[in-house]
């Protein structure tokens, strides 16, 4: 399997591991009677700040899997993982050091540090689309 498709597969586990977590905390607190099955929002609004900040990483990961995972599956049906395999595992890392910030804490300095990594998974993807479509 190439970098490319080892790092897709990666964010694809990520953004799965960050929804098993979410689901499993949602049912220990329904088999613990702290909440109702129907009582979940989608944003865990009505939860702990953790749970709110775990739903935002989970949705950060859903948004960006069409644009980053999308540009690494072209690369890698295009046969063209040259152009993307030298970033694809930075890229993951990026993206599971963001969401783990995003976990621990809101702090400015957080989330200051959660965007210079989402920072680096845009320049990558820019990169990336920039030399798939000239190359």
């Amino acid at each position: 399997m190439s970098l490319s498709a080892t790092a897709l597969t990666l964010f694809i586990a990520w953004t799965l591991l960050l929804l098993v977590l979410m689901e499993a905390i949602r049912l220990h607190r329904v088999l613990t009677g702290r909440s109702r099955s129907n009582e979940f929002s989608p944003d865990n609004a009505n939860l702990s700040p953790f749970m709110q900040r775990l739903a935002r990483a989970h949705a950060n990961c859903l948004e960006g899997l069409p644009v980053f995972g999308g540009l690494l599956l072209v690369a890698i049906t295009s046969g063209r993982q040259g152009i993307t395999d030298p970033l694809a595992l930075w890229l993951v890392a990026a993206r599971v050091l963001q969401s783990s910030i995003h976990l621990a804490s809101l702090s400015v300095r957080a989330v200051n540090a959660r965007f210079s990594f989402f920072a680096v998974q845009v320049a990558i993807a820019a990169w990336w689309a920039w030399a798939l479509l000239t190359r």
